[in-house]
């Protein structure tokens, strides 16, 4: 198997609908689950999750009792246009994720770009794994 290349080979998934059977069917619409790369240093965990057409006004983002929650609805085709080719649906998103308790939840910042909402969670200073240096005695 010849290795793969991230800029170059891509994988075409279609949206997953979310399942409703878990308590979610609490919108209007359809609603997506998206896709989500989590990256862990030590002092971060980074949230990488695919959004497109949604807007900044349009994505709310609440942490209640450690559950993240991530809600956004893409909008239709812009007032007085037909679409002439569809690439994907649109509907809403939304995805769930239990933060651990090292998550400094004051810290956490957020920011949307081109379709992909960034995340950064702050590991709690204590949580951090630090060197402790050995003195002579």
């Amino acid at each position: 198997m010849a290795p793969t290349n991230p800029d170059t080979d891509l994988e075409v998934r279609e949206k997953q609908a979310v399942d409703e059977s878990q308590g979610e069917a609490t919108w209007e619409g359809p609603m997506f689950r998206p896709d989500v790369d989590i990256y862990s240093t030590p002092e971060h965990i980074v949230l990488l999750t695919d959004l497109p057409g949604v807007k900044q006004e349009n994505l709310d983002i609440d942490l209640r009792e450690g559950v993240l929650t991530l809600v956004g609805h893409a909008e239709e085709a812009p007032e007085g246009f037909v679409p002439a080719s569809v690439e994907y649906r649109t509907g809403g998103y939304v995805r769930r994720f239990t933060l651990a308790d090292d998550v400094d939840s004051d810290g956490i910042e957020a920011v949307l770009k081109d379709g992909v909402l960034k995340l950064i969670l702050p590991r709690a200073k204590a949580a951090r794994p630090r060197k402790i240096e050995v003195q002579l005695g």
